[in-house]
């Protein structure tokens, strides 16, 4: 499985940004996804996850009522929804899934992007 992130950028406080997450090779494999972030200095800390018919969904409390997390899986595609962005936001955005060949399960990550959110 191999993770591609797109949609990051510098945003005004307040602003929105949406970042998209593409997979492929053994998308069928696919259980759960989510989004995480690194801040410098920081331990990359997860954002928000679902579940993979996408019925699902939890965040941190950080984000709880911002940020919107959704996946299509006919698009193979996962979603981050960010609004009303702060400067605390700022990070690498990285995303996240876990597949699972019926015995064993695989953690697989994106290269990340950068979302830096401008006081």
């Amino acid at each position: 499985v191999q993770l591609v992130e797109s949609g990051g950028g510098l945003v005004q406080a307040g602003g929105s940004l949406r970042l998209s997450c593409a997979a492929s090779g053994s998308t069928f494999s696919i259980n759960a996804m989510g989004w995480y972030r690194q801040a410098p200095g920081k331990q990359r800390e997860l954002v928000a996850a679902i579940t993979s018919g996408g019925g699902s969904t939890n965040y941190a409390d950080s984000v709880k009522g911002r940020f919107t997390i959704s996946r299509d899986n006919a698009k193979n595609t996962m979603y981050l929804q960010m609004n009303s962005l702060k400067p605390e936001d700022t990070a690498v955005y990285y995303c996240n899934a876990v597949s699972s060949d019926g015995i064993y399960e695989y953690d697989y990550w994106g290269q990340g992007t950068q979302v830096t959110g401008a006081s």
